[in-house]
């Protein structure tokens, strides 16, 4: 049974989350971390931008007797939608954007290793789309985690509470970021990708090629040293495997790394730790700030939460938060998609657009967005 944010860890389900929640905050990760979460006494589910310093939401959820069942229920199929989309920015803009990250990664003068460049793709209906609906189709897939928070909009400084003003973030994530559970620590990053095959001999030969991929592999050894290095003056031990192992969700085949350990104090605040983490090189680069430098030059727009994170607290000491990946944005009849991939040296244009074409299916194929035409 694949998990869900709203209906295993806090007492929601994908349904009427606005009616669930107690009280919402708004700021950064660092601030909370300092300051604590006012007034929490429980759980809250909140999501945070990719930019750290960019404000985020956290929501006090409402107790509940029981979680209500939501695993009986059978989501509709997306029906056909009238709609038009584009890619923003167009493949071919995207492919000068990758072609220049790697002449900057193959130059002496930077210490770049690896950036992650994302592109997005909008959609408009003629009708609104309906949120919960489209998280419902998403966790069919047992591998994911699906999520659905809502995101208030503020307009002329004044923070819109109406469910007409609200915006909805959603997705299906396969990465835990961060499971902390007392002293107990984990992290599962993911990086290196390729697409699944509906022919099985061809899908495990895709699978199989990305165990032994030298540009995957170098994409992912990146990350997980990156994780493992920030996680380390804070345990007693941590421990992880030598080579990665593979992870699927219903349209794509990663390389992933089970990085698991025993914090020196188990009372250490969840998002303190989360504060260190986040961005990983799974989805900026490494070095973090020039990969980051080099990201708000080569992106048209800011990512906003896409590839931020997104999770829940219990109590503030304990928590679990995953990437915010294969996430829409979604606002009445429009929706925001996003997909990303890792640049190395080794990339081509072909292959990134490739792979990020691959990685917008999952939310595509659940708005029911045909972009084969």
């Amino acid at each position: 049974m694949n998990d869900a944010l709203l209906a295993q860890g806090v007492p929601l389900v994908l349904g009427d989350v606005t009616g669930q929640i107690d009280t919402a905050w708004q700021g950064t990760i660092a601030a909370f971390a300092k300051n604590g979460v006012p007034q929490s006494k429980g759980r809250c589910a909140g999501v945070f931008p990719f930019t750290p310093t960019d404000p985020g939401w956290l929501y006090a959820l409402a107790p509940a007797e029981r979680p209500p069942a939501v695993t009986a229920q059978v989501p509709s199929p997306p029906q056909a939608q009238s709609g038009a989309w584009q890619f923003s920015p167009a493949p071919e803009v995207y492919g000068a954007a990758v072609e220049h990250a790697v002449e900057q990664l193959r130059s002496y003068e930077t210490p770049l290793q690896k950036v992650v460049l994302a592109r997005a793709l909008d959609y408009r209906t003629a009708a609104p789309v309906d949120p919960m609906a489209v998280a419902r189709r998403l966790g069919q897939d047992p591998h994911v985690t699906s999520y659905a928070l809502p995101v208030p909009q503020i307009r002329s400084g004044k923070t819109a509470d109406a469910q007409g003003d609200m915006r909805w973030l959603v997705g299906a994530t396969p990465e835990l970021l961060l499971d902390k559970k007392g002293a107990a620590v984990m992290s599962h990053p993911l990086a290196g990708s390729a697409p699944r095959s509906a022919d099985p001999v061809e899908d495990r030969h895709r699978a199989e090629a990305l165990l032994v991929s030298t540009k995957d592999l170098a994409e992912h050894r990146y990350v997980v040293e990156y994780i493992h290095d920030i996680l380390a003056p804070y345990c007693h031990n941590l421990t992880r495997p030598q080579t990665p192992a593979l992870q699927k969700t219903a349209s794509m085949w990663h390389l992933g790394t089970r990085i698991s350990g025993v914090l020196r104090d188990a009372d250490l605040p969840c998002l303190a730790l989360l504060g260190k983490l986040h961005p990983t090189p799974a989805v900026a680069g490494t070095p973090l700030r020039p990969a980051l430098d080099l990201i708000s030059r080569l992106e048209p727009e800011p990512r906003g939460f896409y590839a931020g994170t997104v999770g829940w607290l219990e109590n503030e000491r304990d928590g679990t938060w995953y990437v915010t990946l294969r996430c829409a944005m979604i606002e009445g009849c429009m929706a925001r998609l996003h997909a990303g991939a890792g640049i190395v040296p080794d990339s081509t244009a072909a292959a990134e657009i490739a792979e990020t074409q691959a990685k917008f299916i999952a939310m595509s194929d659940a708005l029911g967005i045909d972009l084969t035409h």
